[in-house]
């Protein structure tokens, strides 16, 4: 039995800022005796280049039934408190994958989770490909190759297990790069074991479910409504996907509700100067985390009232479907829709703090918007979005003109009267379309804008648009939706800062 382990990153990632933001004492405390890696070294020249100095972390989360020295742990420990099966089962994948953007100047933090079964292009660290598979084999493929190789050279122990869990980080760098098209600055791994150590010391944990559940896979056996877990319980709710509705996409839910509820139970019981639990969490940290070695805590410090304030939106990136690859069923995606889903995303925080009069939405100082009075067409064939994006461009500074529907179209296009040149420009870099044209049928002053099927809406500021389209639910189909806690991705968005009710 599988167990993603993304609300122990999370809580691993809060426990650095925590160390950095006490005092010199609980910094050196933290990061004496850390390991670090130099993993993002291997994928830094073939990076996506930055369009201002927000910041892209990358939190992994291991599931392996195995200590950092590679010796697995206790049996009875496995089955007894993790609820889960043998080290052959987890092997080295990397179950949990969460992409966070942290915009420059404040803002809100848009994070998304890659699902585990999505079928990608997979590659090493060096850049070369391993082939067609989930993206949480990226890890194992390479550590598995590396590990033979090492072995056959006559490495062993701790060195062995190390050098091939480098290879393992590597490949997933490289892999979550190329997918999503956008740099990575930082990242921190952590391992199985680490969840339940750090549940320990943070527990009771309190949690929120819209429904009863009981499950024997996991043990998770909860009342509906709010309950206050142990460290046991707490793995049972992130674990849980047999009896969800939606299946693993409610499990990824389920553990982007826990880290918004640890978070949120820290701050609201200043856990920040308990330097009792502060020093149990640092010990974890050593114990369990590895952390890219570039990274300086002290300035990511700075980070932590975005990170702890209730100020993260979390998604989950859509699938188009299931399917059945190398035997195996796995999640059908779409590259190109994914990474315009996270680049519109990342690019609307970065603009969201000073939109109104300094930045565009690619994050970076910008003349304010040219005169122009936009239309906006929907060929896209979503409810609303062509009055939604109306909305998001006169947010900008662009004069309203009309929203109406249009025969349907593969490509979003731009075109313009005379006088409007310069705003369609803006309009298209926005967007990221073909260049704009100039069209005697669209009246002067004007840019008409046609939403072909390529469209995506971008998550407004809070996480949400006003009435987005769904990737696909976890049956792999379509669906559409104007609730306000439905975005873009797969299903609805989880908001940091309380206790989040889920499935």
């Amino acid at each position: 039995m599988v167990l993603a382990l993304r609300a122990m990153v999370w809580a691993a990632s809060a426990v650095v800022l925590i160390g950095c933001g006490v005092t010199w004492y609980a910094y050196h405390s933290l990061t004496d005796g850390m390991t670090t890696s130099n993993a993002l070294d291997s994928i830094k020249k073939n990076a996506p280049k930055h369009l201002d100095s927000s910041v892209n972390l990358l939190l992994i989360g291991l599931d392996s039934r195995k200590d950092m020295d590679g010796k697995d742990l206790p049996k009875e420990f496995v089955q007894d408190q993790l609820h889960a099966g043998s080290s052959q089962i987890g092997y080295y994948n990397t179950n949990t994958l969460i992409l966070m953007h942290i915009p420059k100047d404040g803002g809100k933090v848009q994070a998304f989770s890659v699902p585990r079964d999505d079928y990608v292009q997979t590659y090493n660290g060096d850049g070369s490909v391993q082939g067609h598979f989930k993206i949480k084999e990226a890890y194992s493929n390479a550590y598995a190759g590396a590990h033979d190789k090492l072995a056959a050279q006559g490495m062993k122990g701790a060195k062995l297990e190390g050098k091939s869990r480098e290879a393992g980080r590597q490949a997933t760098l490289a892999t979550v790069q190329k997918f999503l098209d956008v740099p990575i600055d930082h990242f921190a791994e952590v391992n199985l074991l680490g969840f339940y150590d750090i549940a320990k010391v943070l527990q009771p944990i309190t949690v929120c479910l819209k429904h009863p559940v009981k499950d024997h896979y996991s043990g998770a056996d909860f009342p509906a409504g709010v309950s206050k877990l142990d460290a046991k319980q707490s793995l049972a709710f992130v674990r849980q996907r047999h009896g969800l509705l939606n299946g693993d996409l409610d499990r990824t839910r389920r553990q982007q509700a826990f880290i918004s509820s640890v978070t949120h139970e820290l701050k609201s019981q200043g856990a920040w100067s308990d330097l009792g639990k502060l020093q149990g969490l640092f010990d974890v940290v050593k114990k369990d985390l590895v952390l890219d070695q570039s990274w300086d805590v002290l300035d990511f410090a700075q980070q932590a009232p975005n990170l702890t304030g209730g100020n993260v939106v979390f998604h989950t990136l859509p699938i188009t479907g299931f399917g059945t690859r190398n035997k195996e069923s796995v999640n059908l995606v779409d590259p190109v829709q994914v990474r315009k889903i996270v680049q519109q995303a990342f690019a609307t925080a970065d603009a969201s703090k000073g939109s109104k009069d300094s930045k565009d939405s690619g994050g970076k100082k910008s003349e304010k918007a040219a005169p122009g009075t936009v239309d906006v067409n929907n060929g896209n064939g979503g409810n609303g979005i062509a009055d939604a994006e109306l909305k998001a461009l006169v947010a900008l500074g662009y004069t309203a003109g009309t929203a109406g529907d249009a025969a349907a179209q593969p490509h979003t296009t731009i075109a313009y009267g005379s006088g409007a040149q310069k705003a369609a420009q803006q309009i298209a870099d926005r967007l990221k379309t073909a260049a704009p044209v100039a069209s005697a049928s669209v009246p002067a002053g004007h840019v008409s804008v046609t939403l072909g099927q390529d469209f995506k809406l971008p998550a407004d500021a809070d996480g949400k648009s006003d009435d987005a389209t769904s990737g696909g639910d976890s049956g792999g189909s379509s669906s559409k939706s104007s609730k306000d806690d439905d975005d873009d991705t797969s299903g609805p968005a989880v908001k940091a800062g309380g206790v989040p009710c889920v499935n």
